[in-house]
């Protein structure tokens, strides 16, 4: 009875270890496929964030202000503000 219990048993216990060897192979595979896409998905996200820093420089803007747009940085003392106090009254 144990020699056919053994006979049994070997075998399905060679067919648990492929079984799990291969889904080891498996999600290791899968481990590397999304670690290289997280790499992939941080390097994009950096240049993201350098191109925003580039592209919202203040340097930047005022070059397209001027350049493009054809604005002129006003002086102080050509403001004018005007405070609207409660009742419509004008305080200038």
């Amino acid at each position: 009875m144990l020699m056919y219990f053994l006979v049994l048993t070997i075998p399905a216990f060679l067919g648990v270890l492929v079984w799990q060897s291969y889904r080891y192979d498996e999600l290791k595979n899968t481990t590397n496929r999304l670690e290289k896409e997280q790499e992939d998905w941080v390097s994009k996200n950096r240049r993201l964030i350098a191109d925003i820093a580039l592209l919202s420089s203040s340097e930047r803007i005022e070059q397209i202000v001027s350049s493009q747009l054809h604005l002129v940085k006003k002086q102080p003392e050509e403001v004018l503000q005007i405070r609207i106090t409660g009742r419509g009254r004008f305080d200038g």
